[in-house]
């Protein structure tokens, strides 16, 4: 590298970047307004603020920044996409081969520029991808590199370190163009096309090399992109000196027109950014030759001033918009989280405590009908056990009194009674354990019906002690039948019966025969009255023995109708007394799950309560965080705006 200072430079840029009195005005923005230090306390404001909410590491970026903010340095990064002539913008501007001296069309290797009393450079080498440019670093972090031969130097350097290794060029050049704190920063060239990630990139790149401003440069005769524009907006957003050259304009015979299209482009996306075009050939060509009028016509005159003015207005108007962007961008990255916080308890509607609580009224409302339930079908589960056990008590009875009244057709009662008596006895007695066993089954039946209109959280809620039924021992004076009193047809009777029924015959025969002549009395007068005598006791045995089979008859179906009255009656009374259990265990059940349902109601609603409060007050919380962030959020719009004026 030689001839530092040839050309036209003294001449042909500022002296110096330090502040003027009555300065000339920016021909890319305007005149800058009077200091204003109070972008500190808006920013520092910001800076506890994302502390206290947790954001440390944005807490850290906000206060680097504020420190560059505070340093006398502008640093200027120069990005762009590839092959958009950056090396020799920056060359042009300090009149020197600092930049673009690797073989490599676009290297990757960044280059800082800064003022220096002599010529120096160095290759730096970063602990890690993420490391702090401006940090200081030891000795053998910095490798020596020989001004003279600088890209010689720099290449041999290079090779020596493992490919991807963090590395910049720090050059220093004793220009007064530098002296006043512009450091140029050639920066790798940025791929816009990646979107998002392109935009993270790039910033993550100016924060890292500490840049107050960023230039953007874009080769003059093509339109911007719409991934640039992109590119450009994200940029604007944390540097708002924002600036856009338009590069090799001798190469562009329309490059005016490309000016004003880049202008509207740039207004109509809402990018605030100034915008200039130069030619590096020219620039380079005016200095070498001193042609003062060919360096204004290179455009690095406008740009040097632009340049100039922006050191000047760093403490003030860049800090004040600087300041104001970063604490809007932080403060709306604080307010999303919280934001969606809010919307999303506003649409979660309720919460699990009042969920609980509407549940826990539900399941009271449902023992209050299970109470009805359970109770209508005790009541119908009774009626119909007492309607079928009369009537299974009744085809029982009907089912003996047959069987006794076709043993009566064809047995003496006065005969076989011994016989009958202990059948009847027998049948009397499997008619009751019949009818008890059977009582007891559709008891134990009717309790697990009646269980079963319980809810499933409810458990076992059948009685633990069996009911009681009746076991049929009141039965034990009504189980034996005496025999009926039957008259007995003793001799005297049938020889009376006999007499009466044989003087017929006698008079009968007599009568007959007597018109043969023969005597009233005779032989065949006396044979018919003994047949018509033993007729007659015959007759009257037979009616004696109906009337005995009526009569035991009578006597067997008043006994069982007493046995079925009583019968009926013990069952009708066990099926009360198990009703009368079953509903009282039963409502004791319900009573103490109702009680249950109760304390957890009583105490669902004052979780419920409890929730809801702490739902009121945090989001309470949340507005009033919200409201202070957007007070934060005003003062730096409000700071955005002052640095407009």
């Amino acid at each position: 590298m030689t001839s530092w200072e040839a050309g036209t430079t003294a001449q042909t840029v500022p002296a110096s970047l330090i502040p003027r009195p009555r300065p000339a005005p920016d021909p890319l923005r305007g005149v800058a307004a009077g200091t204003d230090p109070w972008w500190m306390d808006t920013m520092d404001a910001v800076i506890r603020t994302c502390a206290a909410h947790g954001r440390t590491d944005l807490a850290e970026r906000l206060a680097r920044r504020r420190a560059r903010l505070l340093h006398p340095q502008l640093r200027v990064l120069v990005a762009g996409t590839a092959q958009q002539g950056r090396s020799r913008l920056v060359n042009a501007l300090i009149n020197a081969p600092a930049c673009g001296l690797l073989p490599d069309a676009d290297t990757p290797v960044a280059t800082v520029v800064h003022h220096a009393d002599t010529p120096v450079a160095h290759l730096i080498m970063r602990d890690s991808v993420d490391a702090d440019w401006t940090a200081a670093v030891g000795l053998q972090a910095r490798i020596p590199l020989t001004p003279d031969r600088l890209a010689a130097s720099l290449a041999e350097a290079t090779a020596t370190l493992p490919a991807g290794a963090p590395v910049h060029v720090d050059i220093g050049v004793p220009r007064s163009l530098l002296a006043g704190g512009l450091v140029l920063i050639d920066a790798p060239a940025l791929s816009p096309e990646a979107g998002d990630q392109a935009i993270i990139a790039a910033r993550d790149l100016a924060d890292q090399a500490g840049a107050d401003l960023v230039l953007y440069a874009c080769e003059a005769g093509r339109r911007l992109s719409d991934a640039e524009l992109t590119l450009l907006a994200g940029l604007g957003q944390i540097f708002p000196g924002l600036l856009v050259v338009l590069t090799k304009a001798d190469y562009a015979p329309d490059w005016r027109r490309d000016l004003a299209e880049s202008r509207i482009r740039l207004n109509q996306a809402g990018i605030p950014a100034a915008v200039a075009a130069v030619s590096s050939s020219l620039r380079q060509h005016a200095v070498r030759t001193g042609d003062e009028a060919l360096n204004r016509e290179s455009g690095f005159t406008d740009l040097l001033v632009h340049l100039r003015r922006m050191a000047e207005d760093k403490p003030d108007r860049l800090a004040r918009a600087t300041a104001g962007a970063l604490g809007r961008l932080a403060l709306q990255e604080l307010a999303v989280p919280l934001r969606t916080e809010l919307e999303n308890q506003d649409a979660a509607g309720s919460s699990d405590a009042v969920a609980h609580l509407q549940a826990t009224h539900r399941r009271l409302d449902d023992l209050r009908k299970c109470t009805v339930r359970w109770q209508n079908k005790l009541s119908d589960e009774v009626a119909d056990l007492m309607s079928d056990i009369e009537h299974d008590l009744r085809e029982g009875v009907k089912k003996l009194l047959a069987e006794a009244d076709e043993f009566f057709t064809t047995n003496d009662p006065a005969k076989s009674w011994d016989e009958f008596e202990p059948w009847l006895s027998q049948s009397v007695q499997d008619l009751t354990q019949t009818s008890v066993s059977w009582l007891a089954e559709r008891t134990e039946w009717m309790a697990r019906r009646t269980a079963g209109m319980f809810p499933p959280e409810a458990g076992d809620v059948l009685p633990s002690t069996a009911l009681a039924i009746t076991d049929g021992s009141s039965l034990s004076d009504l189980s034996t039948l005496d025999a009926p009193p039957v008259a007995t047809f003793t001799p005297g009777q049938k020889l009376f019966i006999g007499l009466r029924g044989s003087y017929g015959g006698v008079v009968m025969f007599g009568l007959a025969t007597s018109l043969a002549g023969m005597s009233l009395i005779n032989p065949i007068s006396i044979g018919g009255g003994a047949l018509f005598g033993g007729k007659s006791v015959r007759d009257e045995s037979k009616t004696l023995l109906k009337r005995r089979q009526t009569e035991a008859r009578n006597a067997v179906r008043q006994h069982v109708d007493d046995i079925f009255a009583k019968l009926n009656k013990d069952a009708r009374d066990s099926v009360r007394q198990a009703q009368r259990a079953l509903r009282d265990h039963f409502t004791a059940v319900t009573e103490d799950m109702q009680e249950d349902a109760m304390e957890s109601l009583r105490n669902a609603k004052a979780a419920a309560d409890r929730d809801a409060a702490a739902r009121e007050a945090h989001n309470r919380r949340l507005r009033e965080e919200l409201a202070r962030l957007a007070d934060l959020h005003t003062q730096a719009q409000a700071l955005t705006e002052r640095a407009r004026a």
